[in-house]
């Protein structure tokens, strides 16, 4: 990216201490990689009882799962981390004036337990209605289209031939996809996978047909499976929103307006950029 791209900058930051001390809290990014405020309400540095309601531990807890660039992703040969939780959670964790580090899960639903279950602070996931029982969720940051995945050579030639007797669709174990497909299809089953890897195994193995979820986590896994190829079209969209533990009302406030003002600078695009999402869905939600 060029010179105008504050979280590139923050990135060599980043990837140095990651290398140096992986699983360790990483600095906050100094204040010079956050750009200039579109107003002052909507980036104002953190009271004290944010920080200690958003952090209580001291530093940022970014909870994510590997493989999709919603979350984490690292490229090959490099274990710099990126992804849209990671780079948002970043920025985040500079207003606030305190560190981060990354607690890694297999898979979306364990994530959400480790915020439900006060063992991480925030991540950027799908706001669905079911998990607002769980975790409180800011204003959402931008819209992503639901999708399949199938291999080479599958049968499957769009959306229209996926819900028919005998077709077995994977899907992540406790995911909104389960959820929402598991009462939209009529004749397709479901297959739970417990991890990205595990589903691009399942594929590759035909012990599944198809592989539905958002876009970016499709695309990702198609870079890795030659021939396999996304299909046409979307099932839905999710709206990706910053997520963190209930009870930590009195920073929702604040939150919000980091959200709003996060959105503004553009940061979601370029965290979007540098992990390789793909598939964000028009108009975006405002």
């Amino acid at each position: 990216m060029g010179v105008a791209d504050p979280l590139g900058r923050w990135a060599a930051i980043a990837a140095l201490a990651v290398a140096l001390a992986p699983g360790c809290a990483v600095p906050p990014a100094p204040s010079a990689v956050v750009p200039a405020p579109a107003s002052a309400a909507s980036a104002d540095a953190a009271s004290d009882d944010v920080r200690r309601t958003l952090a209580p531990t001291g530093s940022l807890r970014i909870a994510v799962y590997a493989g999709s660039p919603t979350s984490l992703v690292r490229r090959a040969g490099s274990d710099e981390p990126r992804g849209m939780s990671v780079d948002i959670g970043a920025a985040l964790a500079s207003r606030l004036s305190v560190p981060w580090r990354i607690v890694e899960f297999e898979r979306v639903e364990q994530v959400i337990e480790a915020l439900r279950g006060g063992q991480a602070d925030m991540t950027i996931t799908n706001a669905t209605g079911t998990r607002a029982a769980l975790v409180d969720f800011a204003e959402p940051m931008v819209a992503l289209e639901l999708g399949y995945l199938v291999v080479a050579g599958s049968p499957i030639a769009s959306i229209a031939d996926v819900d028919r007797v005998g077709v077995r669709v994977g899907v992540s174990q406790g995911s909104s996809s389960q959820a929402t497909l598991g009462k939209a299809y009529r004749n397709a089953t479901l297959v739970p996978a417990s991890s990205l890897k595990a589903a691009a195994e399942m594929l590759t193995e035909h012990r599944i047909d198809a592989f539905a979820t958002n876009k970016g986590v499709l695309h990702q896994m198609a870079d890795g499976l030659p021939g396999a190829r996304v299909l046409d079209g979307r099932w839905g969209a999710e709206s990706l929103a910053i997520a963190v533990p209930k009870g930590r009302d009195l920073a929702k406030p604040w939150l919000q307006g980091f959200s709003a003002w996060a959105r503004q600078q553009g940061l979601i695009r370029q965290a979007a950029d540098r992990a390789g999402l793909r598939g964000l869905a028009e108009p975006e939600p405002r």
